[in-house]
């Protein structure tokens, strides 16, 4: 399953919500290392089965961001039961991503 585009409108449902871990990643077109991280992430999202992954857009969803005290992108936050469990700043190979779920 592709990543899930998550906005304000859907964050609740989508990942606060949900029965299952999520690993959600904010990013912004312009930024390098997200998008040397976005293959990374849609390969995740088509391999995971246990794990829900999303996508923010950072410029498209900045009070989400601000919310979340996202400063630096990437970010990638992973949440269980609606709370922040682990967050990791920058580019990351995928094992270490891997490593950020288990």
């Amino acid at each position: 399953m592709a990543a899930i585009h998550v906005t304000q409108l859907n964050f609740e449902k989508e990942v606060l919500k949900s029965k299952e871990p999520v690993l959600v990643d904010f990013w912004a077109s312009w930024c390098g290392p997200c998008k040397a991280l976005l293959p990374i992430v849609e390969e995740l999202s088509e391999e995971l089965e246990h794990v829900k992954v999303c996508k923010v857009n950072v410029d498209e969803q900045a009070e989400l961001a601000e919310t979340l005290k996202v400063i630096t992108i990437p970010t990638l936050m992973l949440f269980k039961n609606g709370k922040v469990v682990k967050t990791s700043v920058g580019a990351k190979p995928k094992a270490a991503i891997l490593e950020i779920l288990k």
